[in-house]
């Protein structure tokens, strides 16, 4: 059975399963989901915890399947973790996880930890018996837009809240801009607050002078944010990632990987294939298809050719190389390349983008 995270809460006080599963690669969110897990459990009589870390292939499953079955007359009722860093258990772990969840004692609970997982992983055979057998819950990264009502949330559980209307929501988009992908230094600055400031409205001021710039990005929202027309948050990535010791390569190979995927989908759809078909033949899943199918009718084939020019040129700057019409650094030159594929993503004119980037 599959339940949303916000529905977690409303259902440990209702009833608790004898397996839960919870995958993602939200740290701070998995740990405050496992910690409610392992709270019900006790108070259920569960106070008999064990952990078991399946990190390599020599891990004993058969152990594993043994201590949960091993319940004496007279013993405490269990609190089995199984964490499985990786996401693969291997074949012998697939079975050993089959044959658990057919093995099931209300005395026992068991909470499973996984990362994120792949299409493969998730439509395996193991990920079916645990999702059948018990509550799988996806732990999904807050997403930037929805990180300022995420933050606001968080204040008002500890009776803060920022001031109303406008004002309010750019201190929270500043509060987000500080603290975007690193979710758990968000909470820890949250609570800095909580600690700095008595129960009531915070100004812009107080949150500017406490919250911490410890914002952590990832190259790949980069590619999100230019395909969404992003441009200021674009920018913003982009220096961030250079100051966080990212490799120029890594970037560019990102930005170009998209280039070269709108080309395609653009000459499979003038081909007359059907856009799903498009994407999915040019490998575009996810959250990417919805930027592509908002972004692809701005992108003339003029612009693609020059983007992919670009992207080319680029390409030999991260490589060592130069040219006469470009900078000298690399990271520069892929500031030119973001630019050029944002004014076709944002589709305003190349005036306003040249105000955009001085404001980032």
């Amino acid at each position: 059975m599959q339940l949303r995270l916000d529905q977690l809460a409303g259902h440990l006080q209702k009833s608790l399963r004898p397996l839960y599963t919870l995958w993602g690669d939200e740290p701070l969110l998995a740990q405050e989901a496992g910690d409610a897990i392992r709270a019900a459990a006790r108070a259920a009589g569960h106070t008999e915890r064990e952990v078991h870390v399946a990190s390599g292939a020599h891990f004993n499953w058969s152990a594993l399947l043994g201590a949960a079955q091993a319940m004496s007359l007279f013993a405490d009722k269990q609190l089995i973790e199984i964490r499985i860093p990786s996401g693969k258990p291997g074949k012998d772990g697939s079975e050993a996880l089959q044959r658990y969840c057919k093995a099931l004692s209300d005395d026992v609970v068991t909470l499973i930890q996984l990362p994120r997982l792949d299409r493969q992983q998730q439509a395996s055979a193991w990920f079916a018996a645990l999702d059948a057998a018990g509550v799988t819950i996806r732990i999904d990264a807050i997403e930037r837009k929805a990180l300022p009502q995420w933050i606001a949330q968080r204040l008002a559980l500890q009776g803060q809240r920022v001031e109303g209307g406008e004002a309010g929501q750019r201190t929270l988009a500043f509060f987000a801009d500080r603290v975007e992908g690193n979710l758990l230094a968000a909470h820890q600055e949250i609570q800095k607050l909580g600690l700095l400031y008595p129960a009531g409205e915070l100004g812009f001021e107080q949150i500017e002078q406490a919250v911490l710039n410890v914002a952590r990005y990832d190259v790949f929202k980069l590619g999100e944010a230019v395909l969404a027309g992003q441009v200021a948050r674009a920018l913003r990535m982009l220096d961030g990632l250079q100051a966080e010791g990212e490799a120029a390569v890594l970037v560019h190979w990102t930005l170009a990987e998209d280039i070269r995927a709108l080309k395609r989908v653009k000459d499979a759809l003038g081909a007359g294939k059907p856009l799903p078909l498009a994407l999915r033949d040019a490998r575009v899943w996810g959250v990417k298809e919805r930027l592509f199918e908002r972004a692809l009718p701005l992108f003339s084939d003029n612009a693609l050719a020059q983007l992919l020019h670009a992207a080319q040129v680029c390409d030999g700057l991260v490589k060592g190389l130069k040219h006469p019409d470009w900078p000298l650094d690399p990271w520069e030159g892929l500031k030119r390349l973001v630019l050029m594929t944002a004014q076709c993503s944002a589709s305003v004119s190349p005036g306003k983008m040249v105000r955009l980037a001085l404001q980032a």
